[in-house]
């Protein structure tokens, strides 16, 4: 019998596949990471043909691993959600770069189609805003500027990384998740909603290119049988806040996760009724099974890990990421430093594209373990206006369960309780976002007869995080980052 769940974990800096038991254990992992290539201020591409190779590398891998494909009762795929791929339906080779969900290159694109009064439509449709981070105005910029895609004709397919990746695994089969489409800027969101015409018209995106919609737990195909020996089902996909939602079993309405990786995203589920926010936050699909769908509110911030592996590449400040937590300990507070991390802008609840990054309070008693600390704050702080617009819009938080590869860090997990004033829960396994996969493929294969009884079952063990810090000092602390905030805005 095929007791094993392989998962796909298409991150913005690197390709994971992982091995899952059927009660959720994780059984090993295989790992490459992909250049990310900065052509100008604001663009961020990728290879897919890269992703591609290092996902077929790895893939293989942990079916090996499990004894082969015969070993495999299902492979679920978890991705980076707004990125776009522009791919040949014959060959499946891409055609030109990946546009990244980080890219803001249509920031222009969006403020003329916010100033010529959009968003309202947009936001009622959609749940999101006009703004570059989603993909639509992606698409409808490369076709206008690329030629050869224009050139291509019919044979051009687009889609988010998941649907170029199943394209790629079965040899043709062009579907995307309801979670990852509801990312784009094109579909409605609403009821039994698809793509919308209108805002393709408005994009400038045909409708032909893009793929058919489907269930997160929906048998989409199986894996070419030349590709690991036999054919494995593909039967579970989700974006991968949404799937690290799911991993921590985050499915009651008010149920709430926070995933720290290079951006950092917090998500409230919602159940069946779409959420709708005065505040500049996001109504997103959380899991469609079936053809019932259930939604989540979200916050989304877009420098979070990214900014630890600036100040390691970029700044030369550590040695290594994990640096960063040792040298946040060894100062007794952030000595007047604050850092708003606005390298590709401000997300929500701001949206301010056009913003650069900064940090005060320097003197020539600041040192880089006061930096290092500033840069983690940061992302309490970011946390704690998202917790403040949630509350707005009628969703607060009880507690907040993190994960992500930031949230290993124990520092951070403890300053993020001590300014929000809430427990923080960490899973011991802190991989959510491919364990969430992993439920929605043991549940798109039969091994449980619905998410939330895979989800029961395969969630692990947490560590909790209680506030300790004093009252005052909290206040002090937001003061000033209210104030560098200010700074950066005005």
């Amino acid at each position: 019998m095929a007791e094993n769940i392989i998962v796909i974990d298409e991150g913005t800096t690197s390709t994971r596949t992982m091995l899952f038991a059927a009660d959720g254990e994780p059984l090993g992992s295989a790992q490459r990471e992909f250049q990310q290539h900065y052509p100008g201020a604001g663009l961020v591409e990728h290879d897919a043909a890269e992703i591609w190779e290092a996902t077929l590398a790895c893939t293989r891998a942990m079916i090996k691993k499990a004894g082969g494909a015969e070993h495999v009762a299902a492979i679920g795929i978890t991705n980076q959600r707004e990125t776009v791929v522009f791919w040949d339906r014959t060959t499946g080779e891409p055609l030109a770069p990946a546009i990244v969900w980080q890219d803001r290159r249509t920031a222009a694109d969006c403020a003329a189609l916010k100033d010529a009064g959009h968003e309202e439509t947009v936001q009622a449709t959609t749940g999101l805003l006009l703004d570059p981070y989603f993909s639509g105005s992606k698409i409808g910029w490369a076709l206008r500027n690329w030629p050869q895609l224009r050139e291509a004709g019919e044979r051009l397919a687009v889609g988010t990384i998941e649907s170029y990746l199943i394209f790629r695994l079965t040899g043709g089969v062009h579907v995307s998740d309801a979670t990852n489409a509801s990312r784009t800027l094109l579909m409605n969101i609403n009821g039994a909603g698809g793509w919308d015409a209108g805002l393709c018209d408005l994009l400038g995106v045909p409708m032909t290119l893009l793929p058919e919609i489907t269930g997160c737990t929906t048998s989409v195909g199986s894996t070419d049988p030349d590709l690991f020996g036999s054919a494995i089902p593909i039967c579970g996909m989700a974006g991968d806040q949404q799937a690290a939602t799911i991993g921590q079993a985050c499915l009651a309405p008010g149920q709430t996760k926070a995933t720290f990786g290079t951006g950092a995203f917090i998500l409230s589920a919602s159940g069946t009724v779409r959420p709708r926010s005065a505040n500049r936050l996001l109504a997103t699909v959380l899991v469609q099974e079936g053809d019932a769908r259930s939604y989540a509110l979200e916050g989304s911030v877009f420098v979070a890990g990214s900014l630890i592996k600036w100040l390691r590449d970029g700044l030369g400040l550590l040695a290594n990421a994990g640096e960063s937590e040792g040298l946040a300990r060894s100062v007794a507070d952030n000595g007047g430093v604050y850092l708003v991390p606005a390298l590709t802008g401000l997300g929500a609840p701001h949206w301010r594209p056009d913003v650069l990054a900064a940090i005060s309070g320097l003197s020539f008693a600041t040192s880089k373990a006061h930096v290092a600390r500033a840069a983690l704050e940061a992302q309490a702080y970011q946390a704690h206006d998202l917790k403040s617009a949630f509350a707005a819009d009628g969703v607060d938080w009880a507690d907040l369960r993190i994960d992500g590869g930031m949230a290993a860090n124990d520092w951070m997990a403890q300053d993020l309780a001590d300014m929000l004033n809430l427990t923080v829960e960490r899973p011991d396994f802190v991989e959510s976002t491919a364990l969430g996969a992993a439920m929605l493929a043991a549940t798109g294969a039969g091994l449980y007869p619905d998410l939330a009884s895979a989800a029961k079952t395969m969630r692990g063990t947490a560590t909790r995080f209680t506030p300790a810090l004093d009252a005052d000092k909290r206040k002090t602390r937001l003061a000033g980052w209210q104030s560098a905030l200010a700074n950066v805005l005005s």
